[in-house]
């Protein structure tokens, strides 16, 4: 069955590329004529691994081709994912799967709402890429994908395409936990990264901010029914702190490029949840309305 990946930027051109290689039917859906037009002047997708550049002319498309969709791997942001998936709604059929990579949470749910038909697919990963230029992908760290269904525990068929193409994963019973967990860690330390402006590793000067984030953090957990995901959990914070000491985070990279951020999906979603089930985060809720004002005062979006 023909993969059909929506959204050539890194994680989403760097499974296109290894699914690719390996010799897995698939092809990249493109958002506008224009963009269509680069991608085949580029001659497809570049992706850079261990300083070896290997060009892929994967197939691309426009989202208003008429070829029916089976699987769909969407790759773009949390903002965007909603309205890309609408773009090829009439191509999707019953049973269709839809694959989301998305950060944070929320809007893999809406989509599952809005696509009931559809088994949707959510995904954690912590693979290292970034867009060098244009259509070039570098492939800077390795990770693991974890991949899961809320609806059905059952493990698709189709991780075989996954192992053959050298993609790392596993089919995780409980995806919401990994989910949780990922977004409690992403929410401790990407706003602060941006408020303090700096690298990971300089947030170790905020020690207890850190730990009261951590509380309110674990605290919603174990309200959303997500009590493993709250285990360790300033623990896990300070050692993603220390491994990932010289980096900036996702978010204050976007910040310093002027780009929107996943706020709502993030910090946003956990207030949003917190307000929901009634627990008291102060914490949250201070360093939400401090990173709007910040987002608000460099004309960025505050959603």
């Amino acid at each position: 069955m023909t993969w059909h990946v929506l959204g050539a930027g890194s994680l989403g051109g760097l499974w296109a590329t290894r699914l690719s290689r390996a010799g897995v039917p698939l092809r990249l859906i493109l958002r506008n004529q224009q963009r269509l037009a680069d991608y085949q002047s580029a001659g497809g997708l570049a992706l850079t691994e261990e300083g070896e550049t290997s060009l892929y002319p994967v197939p691309a498309e426009l989202p208003d081709a008429t070829t029916p969709i089976r699987r769909l791997l969407v790759a773009c942001k949390a903002y965007d994912a909603q309205a890309a998936v609408a773009e090829v709604s009439l191509r999707l059929r019953s049973g269709t799967e839809i694959l989301l990579l998305q950060n944070g949470l929320g809007s893999q749910q809406a989509i599952a709402e809005r696509w009931p038909d559809c088994r949707c697919i959510f995904i954690s990963s912590t693979e290292g890429a970034y867009r060098q230029s244009g259509f070039s992908i570098v492939h800077a760290g390795r990770g693991q994908n974890w991949l899961g269904d809320p609806m059905n525990p059952n493990a698709p068929a189709w991780l075989a395409d996954m192992e053959k193409a050298q993609i790392p994963h596993v089919w995780n019973r409980d995806i919401m936990s990994k989910l949780w967990r990922k977004l409690a860690l992403n929410c401790a330390i990407n706003p602060m990264s941006v408020l303090h402006d700096c690298r990971n590793g300089e947030l170790l000067a905020h020690r207890e901010q850190l730990n009261s984030l951590c509380k309110d953090l674990a605290h919603l957990l174990r309200a959303c029914n997500q009590t493993e995901a709250a285990v360790g959990l300033e623990d896990e914070v300070l050692r993603v702190i220390e491994a990932t000491a010289s980096n900036y985070s996702s978010m204050h990279q976007d910040v310093h490029n002027g780009r929107r951020t996943e706020v709502s999906f993030l910090l946003g979603h956990a207030c949003r949840a917190a307000l929901q089930h009634g627990v008291e985060a102060p914490g949250l809720a201070r360093l939400l309305e401090q990173l709007r004002a910040f987002l608000q005062l460099r004309g960025l979006p505050t959603d």
